[in-house]
């Protein structure tokens, strides 16, 4: 019997390619903002409650790093205190829970690829919140899989991607940081991820003891590593050969050209942010693949392959009209 499965977040980067595909692995109930309020922790109960799902994904974040900064009280409680009630439900109902973190939690001073093992001393306040939500989960004894993600784009919402293709019509000029180094991972990798490892987990048995055999945390991010300078480089490139008429990229760009000519790179200290940034957050995801046996492309091919993704939807939704 399938299970049913309780997703936070479903309007988000992850949330909303994850309310995709879970429903081919169990009954989704998807509420939204209304519905559940990850603000009222008595509404949180009352939902899971109801629900009763056998399995949570929370796919709901306070994901605004420089807003955290001056926003602390609702990034705690959105990113720590909610998810800690959602694991705090999940043990009394007898379910388990996905949760998403954030390469964030490290400080930046390694020198290369984060393990999960690693201290996790993060140095701004949306990675001081995205940990204590991993360690309520951890404290709570439920059966989980907290999975680490990195500088995450998608074609909706607000990214990195989208930011650099609005301020290419705006200016001939853009400067970039970088000195930073990190993964950019498309969203539906996260999800289609995600959806091949619960496919195998909940195969196994019952969710809640299946999920306990591999119980951890996990590092889920695009392999290899760039910059923000040369992801912003990548992206142009990419969106060179774009049509206008696109929605996605028609939305991003307000339908105006891009007039782009040069980007510059420059340092952290030349663009200072409220929020501080980790130097180096390349995570590893070799105990991903030991595991589940999971390999997520490089961040160039998963950049190509988003906008490849979007070209081809758009032509079979052009052919579909004749």
């Amino acid at each position: 019997m399938k299970p049913r499965i309780l997703l936070t977040g479903k309007n988000g980067q992850i949330g909303l390619e994850l309310h995709r595909l879970l429903p081919n692995l169990g009954e989704l109930v998807a509420p939204d903002r209304r519905e559940l309020d990850l603000l009222d922790p008595e509404n949180i109960r009352r939902t899971i409650r109801d629900i009763r799902p056998q399995l949570i994904v929370n796919a709901a974040a306070y994901t605004a790093v420089d807003a955290a900064e001056t926003d602390e009280p609702n990034a705690y409680a959105i990113n720590a205190n909610a998810a800690a009630v959602l694991a705090e439900e999940a043990k009394k109902i007898g379910a388990a829970i996905v949760h998403y973190s954030t390469d964030y939690v490290f400080d930046g001073s390694k020198a290369a690829p984060y393990e999960e093992t690693d201290p996790a001393t993060p140095i701004n306040i949306y990675g001081k919140t995205k940990l204590a939500g991993e360690r309520a989960i951890r404290g709570c004894d439920v059966p989980h899989l907290i999975f680490r993600t990195a500088w995450v784009y998608a074609t909706r919402g607000r990214n990195f991607l989208l930011t650099i293709l609005r301020l290419a019509t705006e200016r001939e000029e853009l400067r970039i940081v970088r000195d930073q180094f990190g993964s950019p991972t498309w969203s539906r990798e996260i999800a289609v991820s995600t959806a091949k490892i619960l496919a195998q987990v909940i195969g196994g048995g019952s969710t809640a003891s299946a999920f306990s055999q591999v119980s951890g945390t996990y590092h889920m991010t695009a392999a290899g590593e760039t910059t923000w300078y040369d992801f912003a480089r990548a992206i142009l490139e990419e969106a060179s050969s774009m049509l206008q008429v696109m929605p996605w990229f028609a939305a991003a760009t307000g339908g105006h050209p891009l007039i782009t000519r040069r980007i510059i790179p420059i340092t952290t200290r030349e663009y200072p942010t409220p929020a501080s940034r980790p130097t180096y957050s390349v995570l590893s995801n070799s105990l991903l693949t030991r595991t589940f046996g999971v390999r997520m492309e490089d961040w160039r091919t998963q950049l190509r392959l988003g906008f490849a993704t979007e070209r081809k939807a758009q032509q079979e939704v052009a052919a579909s009209e004749f």
